[in-house]
């Protein structure tokens, strides 16, 4: 064999690597899930989203829940048996509030009991889908946010109380437009929170959890961390799974190209030194 040769062989093998990587992270996966659903007994269902790079250009790509993803997790619980039950991983900053909801609705209608894990984050349309659930289980510092709507750049709150605080012939056409967009879209997540929620808690805990998520009470990075959650009456529990944890870790961030920043540090458990005994 020449040097040109092993040269070629360099160049393929360097072309097929990150395929057979990626192949051999998916069957990680589909193991790791299929462990989970077995140890659960229930259909176990991620929704990710991480940062994506482009291949060539290096650009982020920020991923958000959409149709796609509403489409298939409604084919996901539709072949799910009423019977059994419904695990859904979540991992998102949100994202459209229809696909959000369909997720939601869907989830809420389910028979079997409902568990959302949240291992990190799920906000604005991640929020919304767990609110459909029986039992919301988070990590000490995993949060929650509010799931007021928003209009391009702006809150749809915000954009009220210009409105209303700003005399009308010194306000422009579009900004009128959009609060009156943003009334109705507050009016609409707020009824389908008050919906989702109302399949464990009543009618007038519903409304009131559903206004203050979703009517502007915070900015709309919050974070609802475990504690606040339960003082806002939802159940959730801080009993996060370590199989949960080690599901998450093969969905890794894409490898930034650029050099600096980022987290490091040795993946392995560390245990406090036993102290010695003084002579």
């Amino acid at each position: 064999m020449s040097f040109g040769d092993l040269v070629w062989l360099f160049f393929i093998f360097s072309a097929i690597q990150p395929m057979l990587q990626q192949r051999m992270l998916e069957a990680m996966r589909v193991r790791k899930i299929a462990q989970l659903e077995s140890e659960r007994k229930s259909r176990v269902i991620l929704l990710v989203h991480r940062q994506e790079t482009m291949r060539f250009l290096g650009f982020p790509v920020a991923r958000y829940i959409d149709i796609n993803d509403s489409e298939e997790v409604l084919r996901a619980i539709q072949m799910t048996d009423e019977k059994v039950p419904l695990d859904l991983i979540l991992h998102t900053p949100g994202g459209l509030v229809l696909a959000a909801l369909q997720i939601a609705k869907a989830a809420r209608d389910h028979k079997a009991k409902i568990t959302v894990f949240v291992p990190h984050y799920a906000m604005s349309g991640g929020t919304l889908i767990a609110l459909a659930a029986d039992e919301i289980v988070m990590c000490a510092h995993s949060v929650l946010g509010p799931i007021d709507p928003q209009l391009g750049q702006s809150p749809a709150a915000s954009l009220i109380k210009v409105v209303e605080q700003k005399p009308i012939a010194r306000i422009d056409d579009q900004t009128l437009v959009l609060a009156d967009v943003g009334r109705k879209a507050i009016t609409q997540v707020k009824e389908s929170a008050t919906e989702l929620l109302q399949r464990r808690l009543t009618a007038e805990q519903a409304s009131v959890l559903a206004e203050k998520l979703a009517t502007g009470t915070w900015t709309h990075d919050y974070p609802i961390w475990a504690s606040t959650a339960r003082t806002l009456g939802l159940l959730v529990s801080t009993d996060m799974p370590d199989a949960v944890l080690d599901l998450m870790k093969l969905y890794p961030q894409p490898v930034r190209t650029q050099t600096g920043g980022g987290v490091e540090y040795l993946p392995v458990p560390r245990q406090g030194e036993p102290a010695g005994r003084e002579a």
